[in-house]
């Protein structure tokens, strides 16, 4: 048997009787006990991964760990997450009640996505990759309206370009704000009809989880 792992958490009790808790230090680990010899690409069990994710965030901030970390016990995952563990520690105790939102737009012009067999190397099919995602862009008007309606909300907002045809806007929100931020998107999408975007959340840590280095 073996558990995946989904969040690291603060306290025991924000996990229990949620999910499985792994103690790594003085943090604790959320997980999901599998056999070890389940497909971690089962859709079913991504669903009660994903179902177990929500509610774990119903009772308090954590931050995600990437999909796909399995731990047989503490002691397994002590190895795993040890060099984490104080960032870890100073992002929750930072972030307490905290959630993230996400709005993803898509590109008023999106790029066309380099042919890797016109490249003579790796690093420069990477090059040209990194390039066309960083050209795509929105319109401007929109972006200008997202910043003045939903940056205030946030203790802390991020642009980033996630792939050639589309930006993202990641918001670092008190969990209490969640319901403003939904009707500052609601606002937009009456404005922007034209603007193709969805706003999402709230979700665990993640986009901020490096910010407390």
């Amino acid at each position: 048997m073996k558990l995946v792992v989904i969040g690291a958490h603060l306290e025991r009790v924000d996990i229990e009787p949620v999910a499985e808790a792994l103690p790594v230090g003085d943090l604790w680990l959320s997980g999901m006990p599998v056999a070890d010899d389940q497909p971690l690409g089962d859709r079913a069990l991504l669903l009660r991964v994903a179902q177990t994710r929500a509610s774990l965030l119903d009772r308090g901030t954590f931050i995600a760990i990437r999909y796909g970390f399995t731990a047989h016990a503490s002691s397994d995952a002590m190895t795993k997450c040890a060099a984490h563990l104080d960032r870890w520690r100073r992002t929750l105790q930072e972030c307490r009640g905290m959630v993230e939102m996400t709005l993803k737009v898509a590109a008023t012009s999106p790029q066309a996505r380099p042919d890797r067999h016109n490249f003579d190397s790796g690093a420069a099919y990477f090059r040209a990759l990194h390039d066309a995602t960083r050209a795509a862009s929105i319109d401007p008007l929109f972006r200008e309206a997202v910043e003045m309606n939903l940056t205030p909300l946030a203790v802390k907002h991020r642009w980033s370009n996630r792939d050639n045809a589309s930006l993202e806007f990641a918001l670092l929100v008190r969990a209490e704000s969640v319901a403003a931020v939904n009707d500052a998107g609601a606002a937009l999408k009456r404005d922007f009809a034209f603007v193709p975007f969805l706003l999402s959340g709230p979700w665990p840590l993640e986009v901020f989880a490096d910010d407390h280095e």
